[in-house]
């Protein structure tokens, strides 16, 4: 049977799927300072930190509509799956599920089926590895969603931030605080939760030791981690997320790593020099 994986672009491509047709990243809009840039392949993301960092106001992102949607499922897979950005953090899963609607009313008989990941970033990514492995070893259509599924719950997803300013924009940090921090050098690590919100975990001084306090509470959660991709994203700073899975490889094993750099939307949320694990 053919498939075909679509993922919002809050979701980082490996190599191998920009030239498969099977793939399709649809892409969420992002604002800074009333620019509109689209989070595409034309996304220039030296560019964009600087825009951010020269712009007061927060960077915002907008949602594929559903009729964006509804044009990447109308397709001749007989199976078609899409993976969007946890619903606690965008409008996407939703706009998702009625374009999906929209499609089944003109036709009833397409198999569509949208995952809400609870993550973001290479989260993502991973669950479309998964439906990719799910049928590429011939699972259903039914089989594959509950694979998928049980995957995404047995997923947790970890970040450090070395740039506050877009939490400080944002409200969801004092400026006061976020001057403290910045003086104290405190960089918190962030979590997410079963819902996929976000919260904190734990902080450290210095970047390279909260590096270290992701990596420890990332083991704790490490369980039959020789049978999971460990998957990182950076933005800028490739040799922070070459540190942090040294340090991971020394006290877990695992089936795979996949490291990639940010795409828009995930530059956006990690800012310059953000690293995000998922295991």
């Amino acid at each position: 049977m053919s498939y075909k994986i679509i993922i919002d672009s809050c979701g980082e491509f490996i190599e191998e799927w920009k030239e498969d047709s099977r793939f399709e990243s649809v892409p969420l809009t992002l604002n800074v300072g009333g620019e509109m840039i689209i989070d595409d392949e034309t996304f220039d993301q030296e560019s964009f930190i600087k825009k951010v960092a020269a712009c007061p106001e927060c960077p915002k992102s907008a949602c594929p509509s559903p009729e964006r949607y509804m044009k990447a499922y109308d397709c001749d897979a007989d199976h078609i799956y899409a993976v969007t950005l946890s619903s606690e953090l965008s409008g996407s899963y939703n706009s998702a599920v009625l374009g999906k609607n929209l499609l089944l009313e003109e036709h009833p008989e397409k198999k569509v089926y949208v995952f809400n990941s609870r993550s973001a970033s290479i989260g993502e990514t991973l669950i479309g590895m998964k439906i990719q492995e799910c049928e590429e070893n011939g699972l259903s259509f039914e089989e594959t969603i509950e694979a998928v599924e049980a995957y995404i719950e047995s997923q947790n997803t970890f970040f450090v931030l070395d740039d506050l300013e877009t939490l400080r924009k944002n409200g969801r940090l004092s400026k006061v605080k976020s001057l403290v921090a910045s003086a104290l050098k405190i960089k918190p690590v962030m979590g997410s939760t079963p819902e996929g919100t976000i919260c904190q975990l734990d902080q450290a001084r210095g970047i390279n030791k909260a590096l270290v306090k992701m990596s420890q509470n990332i083991v704790v959660k490490a369980e039959n981690s020789q049978d999971k991709v460990l998957a990182i994203s950076h933005c800028n700073c490739r040799e922070r997320a070459e540190l942090l899975k040294n340090a991971l490889l020394e006290k877990i094993s695992v089936k795979d790593v996949v490291i990639l750099d940010t795409a828009g939307v995930s530059t956006m949320y990690a800012n310059n020099g953000g690293v995000i694990a998922v295991l």
